[in-house]
């Protein structure tokens, strides 16, 4: 059985997904396809809409065939590192290939880039350096950097959010001397941050999430969702009572905030340059979330790299928590698989050098705590305190999904 990955989050799993999975299987040629997917808390720093046992169903509804789980250690990270847990998953549990959305569609430019830069490594990092001592967010001082190398033919351009995660893919799999084969597919319609539907049919998730908090009707997002991740929505707003988004875990960020002394505060993961002394004014004065985060952006300091920050804050990650665990994944958590995926699982089982854990009880203790207490928190997001003890009881209790 031929095996390839994707990296994923759905949140939720809309037609863009679909077409690149389908896209995914006609490019590589691949019997099974495997995810590793984001858990509770994501890339961008913030909860999932839903669980992330419910994003499991609405991938293997789709046709995934395996999903397993992206630690918190990795999934709450900038894109160098968390490309580079999701990768070392892919070829651990056996994958021959990857293949990712971007915006260019060439993984030719994408490997020309990849040379491009590690010829010219020493220069690229001081432009950064000094971009980023000027008040520059990282991201653009990698952008910049990259364009101020000289402009080049068959390169990609690094400003783009899915060129950049694609970058850092190819980037891990050469770091890991993986001999993963790289694909690319292009990206449909909509933009990855784009907030407006702009498509009949295809939307972002960002576009779709603010859809859905601003409105009750669910028929302006079906068009743009298959219909079994519309029911699974549907199933869990009746099953829990609501979704989950910053707003629902606000008062216990400001209470961390204004609680915790500033030399705690500077113990948390990305804590640092005093940023912890303008979180704590603005989190005595503001009434909501959204308010805070609009006091607290700066030119250096992105919505997306606060929000991870303020996560780590919430889950109370320490920078030594981190440190222990961010090098490499000491694990597979299986989240899911449909009878294909059970068969491959079977066969790769001898082979794997990391534990597969599909009952949490029997994992070491240790290593998956971050995770744990991803969960415990998130759970905390539900305002039910029935829903709150059914969702965390999944955590312990729920085995791997299968259709």
């Amino acid at each position: 059985m031929r095996a390839t990955g994707v990296v994923v989050e759905y949140n939720p799993f809309h037609n863009g997904h679909l077409h690149h999975l389908r896209a995914t299987r006609t490019a590589t040629g691949a019997d099974i396809v495997v995810a590793v997917m984001s858990g509770h808390f994501l890339q961008r720093g913030e909860p999932a809409l839903v669980s992330k046992w419910s994003r499991t169903k609405m991938a293997l509804d789709a046709g995934v065939d395996v999903v397993i789980e992206l630690p918190y250690s990795f999934a709450t990270q900038h894109a160098e590192i968390f490309s580079r847990g999701a990768i070392a998953l892919l070829d651990q549990i056996g994958c021959e290939s990857f293949c990712f959305g971007s915006e260019d569609g060439d993984i030719e430019a994408f490997s020309n880039t990849l040379r491009f830069i590690k010829s010219n490594q020493e220069q690229y990092d001081q432009y950064i350096r000094e971009f980023i001592q000027e008040g520059m967010s990282y991201p653009s001082a990698l952008a910049d950097a990259f364009k101020k190398l000289g402009n080049q033919e068959s390169v990609i351009d690094l400003s783009k959010p899915n060129n950049i995660l694609g970058f850092h893919y190819m980037e891990a799999r050469d770091l890991l001397s993986s001999s993963l084969k790289a694909y690319t597919i292009t990206r449909e319609s909509a933009g990855y941050h784009d907030e407006h539907f702009a498509s009949p049919s295809i939307a972002s998730a960002t576009s779709i999430r603010k859809s859905i908090f601003n409105t009750d009707d669910q028929h302006e997002i079906s068009s743009y969702l298959p219909e079994s991740s519309v029911k699974e929505l549907d199933k869990y707003v009746h099953e829990f009572g609501e979704f989950h988004r910053w707003e629902n875990y606000w008062t216990m960020l400001q209470f961390k905030l204004l609680s915790s002394s500033k030399d705690e505060l500077r113990d948390i993961y990305e804590i640092e340059e005093g940023i912890e002394n303008r979180m704590v004014e603005y989190a005595r004065h503001s009434l909501c979330f959204e308010e805070f985060m609009i006091k607290l952006k700066t030119k250096r300091y992105t919505w997306t790299r606060l929000q991870r920050m303020l996560l780590h804050i919430l889950t109370d990650t320490h920078k030594e928590d981190m440190r222990e665990r961010h090098v490499a994944p000491g694990y597979i958590r299986l989240l899911g698989m449909n009878e294909r995926g059970r068969e491959f699982i079977r066969m790769q089982k001898k082979n794997l050098s990391l534990p597969l854990i599909s009952k949490l009880s029997s994992a070491d203790p240790r290593s998956i705590k971050l995770d744990v207490k991803a969960a415990e928190i998130y759970s905390l997001g539900l305002h039910d305190p029935a829903s709150r003890k059914k969702l965390l009881t999944k955590e312990w209790s729920q085995p791997p999904i299968i259709i």
